[in-house]
């Protein structure tokens, strides 16, 4: 079993969906959170689960109904670890970009 490394940058991901979720009075935000904190569990047995996008970075799509997710991660496997980079709505424009192009990995905002 993998163990998962977020970024530090995941918590503002965070704060930026629910923010979204709540400006917009969904009702669902506690379980949109609970959605994605569970398919980051996922990553925990099935850490290829993703798929690869650019430059050993994958995605793991996490929807429900018309709500949808994206994860952005680097699965090391000599340690057995994946690190989540960014969390973004699939709404959101953009693709790798603002932690990837400064070093680390992420999604343009």
């Amino acid at each position: 079993m993998s163990r998962i490394e977020l970024a530090p940058e995941i918590g503002a991901d965070f704060d930026l969906i629910l923010n979204h979720l709540l400006e917009h009075q969904s009702r669902q935000a506690a379980a949109r959170i609970r959605l994605i904190i569970g398919a980051l569990d996922v990553l925990r047995e099935h850490p290829l689960i993703g798929r690869p996008v650019h430059a050993g970075l994958r995605e793991l799509v996490v929807c429900r109904g018309a709500s949808g997710y994206v994860v952005l991660y680097h699965y090391v496997p000599p340690i057995d670890t994946p690190f989540v980079l960014a969390v973004r709505s699939q709404r959101e424009a953009g693709h790798v970009g603002r932690r990837a192009m400064r070093g680390g990995s992420g999604y343009m905002r």
